[in-house]
């Protein structure tokens, strides 16, 4: 019987996801079916777990229940996007399913990648030139002559050495950064001078950082680990950059520092998304918003796709995944 495999995405989703190569190696590992769409999300049908062997998900699957995943066929399913907890709450690594979050490790890359972009921006005021010189069109009202500073001189601390924290740690040290610290209480001292840092706690990694970059995972354990106390411990000037999510902060109190002008950030993510019209962030000088579009590249969404066959080719092989999410890792994961 040959494998069955059901694609639940949107057509949007997947040639996103899947170029050609991609879509070819994984019509050769079995039939690829996909699943109906409805209201703009491809609906996974409750007898999946007796009709199908891999299942593989993405933003655009509409929530289901847990319970249509048990059941004598079903053995795999794969995220192709970022986090598993949307679609998968813990109970579904029941015996036998087991699970992969197979487009966390692209988009690593490129969220580690956006992290660096928004910390030299502030660096070198690329945000206040632009809006001032496109707004006047005056060449010393656009901040000519204006310095900025150099990334290799600047104390930086990294929150958690995720994967997209040690992406980032590497790519800041090919920048010439030197000085670089992490907190990461997951992390072992072999790890942290793998990643060329070294492991400090958490009071201490804002009282020492010029620049604190945040990669640490939404989880219970992480919810509000950074507080007004710790941005407090921050000079004047410093940097906050935040790719990963908002809920590990005191958004408020973040904004309060904002507000004031004290410290300067570059964020990707918010307690609420969409960011409201009459967001107090808005209009300030020294905040650098994006619209969480951090793992968003052509090369990530197509090296996720990838990875996901890479994923259900090994899985075939009984070779070991990758990115298999597990009792013991689930609530540590994004």
């Amino acid at each position: 019987m040959p494998t069955r495999i059901l694609v639940a995405m949107t057509d949007d989703d997947f040639d996103k996801l899947y170029d050609d190569a991609s879509q070819q190696r994984l019509a050769a590992l079995g039939e690829v079916r996909r699943a109906e769409i409805s209201d703009g999300h491809a609906v996974v049908p409750s007898d999946v777990a007796s009709t199908h062997d891999v299942l593989i998900t993405s933003w655009s699957t509409q929530p289901f229940e847990p319970s249509i995943l048990t059941g004598h066929r079903l053995k795999l399913a794969v995220h192709s996007a970022g986090s598993v907890r949307t679609l998968f709450p813990a109970e579904s690594l029941r015996s036998g399913l087991r699970i992969s979050q197979g487009g966390a490790d692209a988009m690593a890359v490129a969220v580690a990648e956006m992290a660096v972009t928004l910390t030299l921006a502030q660096l070198r005021n690329l945000h206040k030139h632009d809006r001032v010189l496109q707004r006047t069109r005056d060449w010393a009202k656009g901040g000519f002559g204006v310095l900025g500073e150099s990334i290799a001189a600047q104390r930086v601390g990294i929150v958690s050495l995720s994967r997209v924290g040690q992406h980032f740690a590497r790519m800041i040290r090919g920048l010439g950064a030197s000085n670089i610290a992490a907190y990461d209480p997951y992390a072992t001292t072999e790890s942290a001078e793998r990643a060329g840092v070294r492991l400090t706690e958490l009071d201490e990694l804002f009282a020492t950082s010029d620049i604190v970059s945040i990669h640490t995972p939404a989880t219970p354990e992480t919810t509000r680990l950074i507080q007004a106390r710790h941005f407090a411990l921050m000079r004047d000037g410093g940097i906050i950059i935040n790719t990963a999510r908002a809920e590990v902060t005191d958004e408020q109190a973040l904004l309060a520092e904002v507000t004031t002008g004290r410290l300067r950030v570059g964020l990707d993510v918010f307690a609420t998304e969409p960011l409201p019209r009459d967001s107090a962030f808005f209009g300030r000088e020294n905040a650098l918003l994006t619209p969480h579009v951090a793992g968003g590249t052509t090369q990530a969404r197509f090296a996720q796709g990838a990875h996901v066959v890479d994923e259900i080719q090994g899985f075939l092989h009984n070779e070991t995944l990758r990115s298999e999410v597990t009792r013991e890792n689930y609530h540590r994961l994004g």
